[in-house]
């Protein structure tokens, strides 16, 4: 059985920002990406491992918090973890936008990079 994932488009007064988030179990796991998750298709894109969100942001679209920025769906679908590490995941992603294979390095503590795997 396929998981799911989402990526939100964060607007607030200090820019934009796009939130990966992979269903797993009862939480999402969310890693902050640096650019659109357009770019990802080609090549790496820096990621931050943020905290977890509960499931109902696989379809929240809205205002943030305190009301100073909106949230919008940029892409959904559907995602297997071919394989979870304590330092890389593989993902294989059904989306709208994130088509195919991808892998998740950490680089460091937080830091990490989403890359289309080879």
């Amino acid at each position: 059985m396929s998981d799911r994932f989402v990526v939100h488009e964060h607007t607030t007064p200090e820019g934009v920002h796009w939130d990966l988030m992979l269903e797993e179990g009862d939480i999402l796991t969310t890693f902050r990406l640096e650019q659109p998750p357009q770019v990802a298709l080609d090549r790496a894109v820096g990621a931050v491992k943020i905290f977890d969100h509960p499931l109902r942001f696989l379809t929240y679209e809205g205002p943030v918090q305190k009301g100073t920025g909106r949230v919008k769906i940029v892409d959904r679908g559907t995602c297997d973890l071919a394989d979870e590490g304590e330092d890389v995941i593989t993902l294989e992603l059904r989306g709208t936008v994130l088509q195919g294979g991808f892998t998740l390095v950490r680089l460091e503590e937080t830091s990490w990079q989403l890359a289309p795997r080879q």
